[in-house]
């Protein structure tokens, strides 16, 4: 079922509101595997940036204030708008156009969601995408350093540095 969450950048000059259907249950009668999961990339932004995304329609996303404060970057094909708050460098969402999406889309960067709660997060699908290969359509064959953090964050120095060191 789709609930208006509101988002973010760090510094709130950038602020939105997206219907956005976190259930694993519920999108299954959306059509096509973009609605119906949230997604990890392996591409090189989304490796470089962290980017949890979910795909919303045009119509279900709506910048409430920050126009000025966007940053647009784009590569290889040029084909997906990446943007970020200039001023405190946070991605918040992105925004495109595919015909096979029908038409105008987002997506969004589930980090930049202030209100989500942590039972929305662990109960929302992930799907992978092979971002680096150009196969979208398929997960790439290794995942597990997409649907983890690379180390745990801790209020002592002795604690973080034996985390850290179990990581590596």
């Amino acid at each position: 079922m789709n609930k208006t969450y509101q988002g973010s950048c760090h510094c709130g000059a950038v602020r939105f509101e997206a219907d956005i259907d976190l259930a694993p249950d519920t999108r299954a009668s959306w059509t096509g595997r973009w609605w119906k999961s949230t997604f990890k990339c392996n591409c090189t932004y989304c490796t470089k940036t962290r980017f949890w995304k979910v795909f919303v329609p045009a119509g279900a996303f709506r910048l409430l204030q920050g126009e000025d404060a966007l940053s647009d970057y784009q590569f290889r094909e040029r084909m997906i708008h990446h943007l970020f708050c200039a001023r405190c460098g946070v991605t918040t969402f992105a925004r495109g156009h595919l015909d096979e999406m029908g038409g105008n889309f987002y997506c969004v960067n589930i980090a930049s969601l202030d209100d989500v709660t942590d039972e929305e997060l662990v109960a929302a699908p992930v799907g992978f995408e092979d971002g680096r290969n150009d196969d979208w359509d398929s997960p790439p064959a290794e995942t597990r350093h997409l649907d983890r953090a690379i180390y745990a964050v801790s209020n002592s120095p002795d604690r973080f540095r034996a985390q850290l060191e179990e990581k590596l």
